[in-house]
């Protein structure tokens, strides 16, 4: 049986298990198990790895609004590291609701996202072809009751401003774990917003992402030796 054939993992030790045999793989080899092929860089395949890698794992959640692999609420998210060992960018979490706010923290769907993660360390360094990056020790991870106290009190601060209608004051130094950033293709993918008097706006998209510092700081308590 190869990998592409696997049927979504039945737990989580299952999914851990599938997960840390990747590591030390190069995506090509990967890709070459689930006849794929590698795309020469990202720039016109922004998602490749992180697709690559579910479809390795057994995920089936496809672009429907439920974590990756939903009957055991786990979320994967790909890590790219510089070559010091850093993480190269933020993580990208979720879309940021502009116009049906969610009640509380509790039920939002960022929450659900970031409630149990598979973390996949990925090699990225500048110059290193896509090729032969390889894979690192995945990291099955849930918040402590401190992140998850931050994370809440910066979901509330910017979902504040945005429900006032101050969307646009909102700056990626706003918030200590989570930033809220523009996420469009281009500047004609407009949507719809809350403006400063309450009326609707066409704005861009937004996500909200992790800071790499907070990414940064997982990789040291959990990956130092």
């Amino acid at each position: 049986m190869t990998i592409f054939s696997l049927p979504p993992p039945a737990n989580e030790s299952e999914l851990l298990a599938r997960a840390q045999a990747l590591a030390g793989s190069s995506l090509e080899q990967i890709a070459a198990r689930l006849d794929r092929r590698v795309p020469q860089d990202l720039r016109r395949a922004k998602g490749w790895v992180g697709e690559l890698l579910e479809l390795a794992l057994g995920a089936t959640s496809g672009s429907q609004a439920v974590p990756d692999f939903p009957a055991l609420g786990v979320e994967m998210k790909t890590l790219p590291l510089q070559a010091d060992g850093r993480p190269k960018e933020s993580t990208y979490v979720c879309t940021v609701p502009l116009t049906d706010s969610e009640a509380c923290w509790e039920t939002s769907w960022i929450r659900r996202k970031l409630n149990r993660v598979l973390w996949l360390p990925v090699e990225a360094q500048a110059g290193m072809p896509l090729s032969v990056r390889r894979v690192g020790m995945p990291l099955l991870w849930s918040p402590n009751s401190e992140e998850e106290a931050i994370l809440r009190a910066d979901w509330e601060e910017l979902m504040d401003m945005v429900c006032l209608g101050e969307l646009e004051m909102i700056t990626a130094h706003y918030g200590i774990y989570l930033q809220i950033r523009p996420k469009a293709a281009n500047g004609h993918a407009l949507c719809e917003g809350i403006g400063e008097d309450g009326a609707r706006i066409r704005t861009l998209p937004r996500g909200f992402y992790l800071r790499s510092s907070f990414t940064a700081a997982l990789l040291g308590r959990y990956y130092a030796t």
